[in-house]
């Protein structure tokens, strides 16, 4: 196994993922209102979307990469929209840490609804592209093995970001106060709702 390129795909996935945005923010408040678990699936939503828009750069796959580039308004709209929703939602309904609610996980839905969240910022492609340029990495191209061992490294590197911060996010929640969540669930709606106007305001027509 080509344990270097296992190793740098393992790094950019940290790399990708560990800049705080709006999945991570989401990642933050569901593992305080239900647990580490429902934490790790979000972020792990955007793990499989890192590994999605890696596989597209790493196999040189140039006609998947152009049209969703060129459907980019729409994609920004949908994500932008979904977070503002999302903002005003978890800015008017509180975390309840101390409320079991088992049947209402979902952990399905989490995860699409994350993963797709991702997925509509098509600049990940390019930031994708870019790295593997700058590093040397496009050769991989002509190896399918060889990018299957860079992308899988991606979605680890990736997916252990998000375990970590779900881990660590446990171990806050355990010395926060019921005004702290409070607190916790406006500022994370706020900053949501926030990243959604970005992106609706950075649409180019």
């Amino acid at each position: 196994m080509e344990i270097h390129l296992l190793l740098r795909g393992l790094v950019l996935g940290l790399a990708i993922a560990a800049p705080i945005g709006p999945i991570g923010v989401l990642c933050i408040r569901q593992t305080l209102a239900f647990g580490w678990l429902r934490g790790f699936i979000c972020g792990l939503g955007a793990a499989t979307a890192d590994a999605m828009y890696g596989c597209i750069a790493g196999f040189g796959l140039t006609f998947i990469a152009e049209l969703i580039i060129e459907q980019q308004v729409w994609l920004r709209l949908m994500g932008g929209v979904f977070l503002c929703y999302l903002g005003v939602k978890n800015f008017i309904v509180p975390i309840q840490p101390n409320t079991i609610q088992i049947k209402d996980i979902k952990l399905f839905g989490l995860y699409i609804s994350t993963l797709l969240l991702t997925l509509s910022n098509p600049a990940t492609i390019l930031t994708f592209a870019a790295i593997f340029s700058g590093i040397g990495l496009t050769s991989i191209q002509k190896n399918s093995f060889s990018a299957i061992i860079l992308v899988t490294g991606v979605f680890l590197g990736s997916g252990l970001w998000w375990l970590f911060l779900s881990s660590t996010m446990i171990l806050v929640k355990a010395k926060l106060t019921l005004t702290n969540f409070k607190l916790i669930s406006q500022i994370s709606g706020v900053v949501i709702a926030a990243f959604g106007l970005i992106a609706l305001l950075g649409i180019k027509s």
